[in-house]
């Protein structure tokens, strides 16, 4: 019998990250207004749209009457792919100054991503050019345009994510973004195209970063389907106090996120996570990253 309160209550204030609504040039199963809606039946206090290909915080201007009566708010910001230019803080900065919350250095164009042979390309509505973008130079040092980028991304006080770089790249990212005062940094799906092993992410995690875990892939009615006790694995590994859930959702055919957050809320809760540490993943965590909150949150006892 269960010992705790309905999910939709324990998950109250929730917060995603990690939300691939459209408009896009993948196929997409709900826009960003859609995904405000879906986002209201947890009260939640925000969610992150998130593109491979452009600055979604255009598409968020360009919604805004649409948004106005949703209470959930919606966020934007820029990955630096292929198609906005590689690493290019003119477009940084300008997202940034537009409103947006969020940088993601090289996603589906990172060398790790295009050379990683366990992981193939969405489906797309159209043919989607694209070039390996490195942060490093021939001669293996960070490009002087990481600086750049980092030091706007401070200015802003807004998230830094190492996107899909390799492991090691995403460390020495980390690490000078750390010592330029960012506050506010995410490393995505470390078992998934990164391939960062615990030990790496633990000192991604000393340096303040979040290990970020994509609920799409455990959602038991999802897409991928892994074991939800990998999952715990990596929440006792890093910490909660470390480790935020988002849900890499909005793909064609995949499930709505709040849905998605409920079920593996609930997987979780039945293999002994508790409900303030499940808030720590779901909710606080997840504010602080987007500015939501300006102090990180404090550990909850286990």
């Amino acid at each position: 019998m269960s010992t705790h309160p309905p999910i939709a209550e324990v998950l109250d204030g929730a917060v995603d990250l990690h939300c691939h609504s459209g408009p896009n040039p993948f196929a997409r199963e709900f826009d960003h207004v859609e995904a405000a809606r879906d986002a209201q039946r947890l009260n939640m206090r925000g969610i992150l749209v998130k593109s491979h290909h452009h600055n979604t915080v255009m598409d968020l201007l360009a919604m805004r009457r649409e948004l106005a009566d949703i209470t959930t708010p919606v966020f934007g910001g820029v990955a630096m792919n292929a198609q906005i230019g590689g690493i290019n803080p003119y477009a940084v900065a300008m997202s940034l100054r537009m409103g947006g919350r969020a940088v993601w250095f090289p996603t589906f164009s990172s060398r790790q991503h295009v050379e990683n042979e366990h992981h193939g390309f969405p489906e797309s509505d159209i043919e989607i050019p694209n070039r390996i973008v490195d942060v490093v130079d021939d001669a293996g040092e960070l490009l002087p345009e990481v600086f750049e980028v980092i030091e706007l991304v401070q200015e802003s006080d807004a998230m830094l994510s190492v996107g899909h770089l390799e492991p090691r790249e995403s460390l020495r990212v980390a690490t000078e973004a750390r010592a330029r005062g960012v506050r506010r940094m995410v490393m995505s799906h470390p078992d998934f195209v990164v391939d960062a092993a615990p030990e790496l992410c633990e000192s991604m995690a000393d340096l303040g970063v979040y290990i970020e875990h994509e609920i799409g892939m455990y959602d038991p009615e999802g897409y991928r389907k892994w074991d939800p006790d990998a999952l715990v694995e990596w929440i006792r590994r890093i910490g909660p106090d470390r480790t935020v859930l988002s849900s890499d959702l909005g793909q064609r055919g995949r499930p709505m996120p709040v849905d998605a957050f409920q079920r593996v809320g609930l997987e979780l809760l039945a293999r002994g996570i508790s409900v303030p540490e499940l808030q720590q993943l779901m909710c606080h965590n997840a504010a602080f990253v987007l500015g939501l909150d300006a102090a990180r949150p404090a550990p909850v006892a286990s």
